[in-house]
């Protein structure tokens, strides 16, 4: 049912639009694919507690919800996460609001992996019943990419994704996890910013979905999102420029001058959060990019938690991802926290950045050193 509003001021108002909530978007798409019929109340889940975290966020400081997590007695928690940060109030609650949206929901999901803690975890222990350890599914995720962001009012993002167990592969360890990227049954991430949007590709293109504060629903706003071919802006923390490999400093200095196959010089855009700098790309094209640097050869961003399920998106939406050595979605990870380079967006721009990381790479500074 559509809504006039009058503004006032002799303004002839303006109507809302008809648009299909994403439980139905879910009905239509899981009754076409069987496969994904038992994931339906999995992925609602998923869009609950990414409403559960869009008002936290929203009140985080009017609620005393910033700053570092406290322990049972009140005091700050010692020592850091897996990733050697600090945990916030924030990580931990959407944290927990993330486990029980995977496994609290139904019995498709075995156990999940978060970014923010040490190992997996069933979804028996988490639920302390056995009956959901039945699944045939293992999910990943970051509860809060960016959560230092809140504090100054900036985006931030949660990212998802989900894996079927292997067959032969023990399904409540960490191997039912170590597969490639090829693998993903679904993946997404939600936005929280000037609006909270829901992405998500189920396998077959990307849609995306805006929440509706006045009905708490959300809603179908970007039917089939295709990201452009090639695109002006490029998304790279220039304060490591100093320490990025040769190839990715020629290449950042060629989308300044003007020179690169964009044809134009591109404008530099980084908020500093995975999710918002990667919807910027997905939306407006161009190229998303953490390279390796000195101090960090594997690049900062974690294979099965980001790099992966952003990749499955900007693939289905028409894009690409990659390490700059390849595929994004074909690196089988050894470990669950591993670290990959990553460069995700336009095909075209993400195919020359590869030809330049192939072309300047360690086989001709090798060369220049021995002539």
């Amino acid at each position: 049912m559509s809504t006039n509003f009058n503004l006032g001021g002799g303004s002839k108002g303006f109507r809302k639009k008809k648009l299909k909530p994403f439980v139905r978007y879910l009905e239509v798409e899981c009754w076409k694919r069987a496969e994904l019929r038992e994931l339906e109340p999995v992925f609602q889940a998923v869009a609950e507690a990414c409403k559960q975290i869009s008002r936290i966020v929203q009140r985080a400081k009017t609620d005393d919800l910033y700053g570092d997590a406290l322990g049972a007695d009140g005091a700050p928690l010692d020592g850091t996460n897996i990733q050697g940060e600090v945990q916030q109030k924030l990580d931990v609650i959407c944290n927990t609001y993330m486990l029980r949206a995977f496994c609290g929901c139904s019995k498709a999901i075995h156990s999940v992996a978060s970014e923010e803690e040490d190992e997996p975890r069933c979804c028996a222990d988490i639920m302390s019943d056995s009956a959901f350890a039945v699944g045939d599914y293992v999910a990943v995720f970051d509860p809060l990419d960016g959560s230092k962001n809140i504090e100054a009012s900036l985006p931030v993002g949660s990212i998802f994704g989900v894996y079927r167990a292997q067959p032969g592969v023990p399904i409540d360890g960490a191997k039912s996890f170590l597969q490639t990227g090829g693998n993903l049954v679904a993946a997404g991430y939600c936005l929280f910013s000037a609006t909270t949007v829901l992405v998500i590709t189920l396998g077959s293109g990307v849609d995306g979905f805006t929440l509706d504060p006045d009905v708490g629903q959300f809603l179908h706003t970007h039917e089939d999102i295709r990201i452009p071919a090639s695109g002006p802006i490029y998304s790279f923390n220039e304060a490591n420029f100093r320490d990025f490999e040769d190839p990715v400093k020629r290449y950042l200095a060629a989308l300044k001058e003007g020179s690169s196959s964009v044809g134009m010089r591109s404008n530099a855009r980084y908020v500093g959060a995975l999710v918002a700098d990667v919807h910027n790309i997905l939306i407006n094209g161009g190229i998303y990019g953490y390279p390796a640097t000195f101090s960090n050869p594997s690049g900062k961003l974690r294979l099965l938690y980001e790099s992966a399920p952003i990749a499955m998106i900007m693939e289905n939406a028409g894009g690409a991802g990659s390490t700059g050595k390849g595929r994004i979605l074909d690196v089988k990870p050894t470990e669950i926290h591993e670290r990959v380079p990553t460069y995700l967006g336009s095909v075209e721009n993400v195919f020359e950045l590869d030809q330049f990381m192939s072309y300047y790479g360690d086989g001709d500074e090798e060369s220049e050193e021995t002539s």
